[in-house]
C-alpha cells in the first residue's frame, strides 16, 4: 500500500501545506495544485455536495503524483467516514466533533478489527489498490498511513478539546474557526477575547497530547499568522475564494487602467 508522507512529518513535528476544494473537481486538479507546490488536497463533502464517486475519481487522480488525497465527510458517521478510505482517501476530516467519545467513535471507523469496526473489502477496492497482498500487511499499512482529523468548531468542542486530543489514534485537530465564532455568539470576531482563547485552548491541548493543529487560511495574512502561533498543517484557501481572488484582483486592475486612459 502508498503510504502517507505528511503523517509521520506531522507526527515528528514537522509542517504540510497544501489546499481545499469545494467546487472546481476536474481532471487536472490534482496536477494543478501539486505543481503549485501542495502536499495534500483537502476534498469537501460537507458543504460542496459531491459524492463518493467524485470523491474516488479525485483520489485516483492522486496516484503517482506524491499528492495526498483528504476528505472532509460530511458527518460523523460510519458509512461516510469508511467509504471515503475505501475510495482511497489517506485521511478523514469530521466536522462538529464534541466529545472524546466522538473522537473514538471516529478513530474505530477508521481501524480494522480488534482495534476497530472498519469492514474489510481487501484487493476489490480503491484503498489498497485493487492489489494482492497478505492481509496482516494491508492493515497495519491502513493504520500507518490513515490520518485521522477531528475539526472542533463548538464552545462545546473547545469545552472539550483536551479530551479530544488525548484519544488515541486522532492525529489532527482542526480549528474551525468561522463556526467557532458563530457557536460562540460572535459571528466572524477573530481579535475577542473569547475566540482568541478558544484558539490558545485547541494549540495547548495539541502540545499536551503531541498532536497536530489543523487551520484553513483563508489568504496570506491568515497563513502567516496562525502558522506563528503554532498550526502545522495549513489548507491554503478554497478553489472558489481562490479564483475569486485572483479574478477580483485583475478585473480591478483592467478597470484602473481605463480610468488612467
Amino acid at each position: 500500500m502508498r503510504s502517507n508522507p505528511i503523517k509521520a512529518r506531522l507526527a515528528a513535528g514537522g509542517t504540510s501545506y497544501g489546499t481545499m476544494a469545494f467546487e472546481f473537481f476536474t481532471a487536472g486538479l490534482p496536477q494543478i495544485v501539486k505543481a503549485c507546490g501542495a502536499e495534500f488536497l483537502l476534498l469537501d463533502m460537507e458543504h460542496s455536495g459531491i459524492g463518493m464517486e467524485t470523491v474516488k475519481a479525485q483520489a485516483a487522480l492522486c496516484r503517482g503524483l506524491d499528492l495526498v488525497p483528504l476528505v472532509r465527510v460530511p458527518a460523523a458517521q460510519y458509512h461516510f467516514i469508511a467509504r471515503a478510505l475505501d475510495a482511497g482517501a489517506m485521511g478523514i476530516m469530521v466536522p462538529m466533533v464534541e466529545t472524546a467519545e466522538e473522537a473514538q467513535f471516529i478513530v474505530s471507523c477508521t481501524r480494522y478489527p480488534p482495534r476497530g469496526r472498519r469492514g474489510a473489502a481487501f484487493g476489490v477496492a480503491a484503498h489498497d489498490d485493487y492489489a494482492d497482498g497478505a492481509v496482516t500487511d494491508k492493515i497495519a499499512g491502513a493504520e500507518a498511513r490513515t490520518m485521522v482529523i477531528c475539526l472542533v468548531e463548538t464552545a462545546r468542542g473547545i469545552e472539550n478539546v483536551d479530551a479530544i486530543a488525548a484519544v488515541h489514534g486522532v492525529d489532527v485537530v482542526w480549528l474551525g474557526h468561522f463556526d467557532l465564532t458563530n457557536f460562540l455568539g460572535i459571528p466572524g470576531e477573530f481579535t475577542h477575547p473569547r475566540y482568541l482563547a478558544a484558539v490558545d485552548a485547541l494549540l495547548a491541548a495539541c502540545r499536551r497530547h503531541g498532536k497536530t493543529p489543523g487551520f484553513m487560511a483563508g489568504d496570506e495574512r491568515w497563513a502567516r499568522d496562525y502558522r506563528v502561533r503554532g498550526f502545522r498543517i495549513i489548507a491554503y484557501g478554497v478553489d472558489v475564494l481562490l479564483l475569486q481572488s485572483a479574478l477580483k484582483s485583475g478585473i480591478a486592475a483592467l478597470r484602473e487602467a481605463d480610468a488612467r486612459s
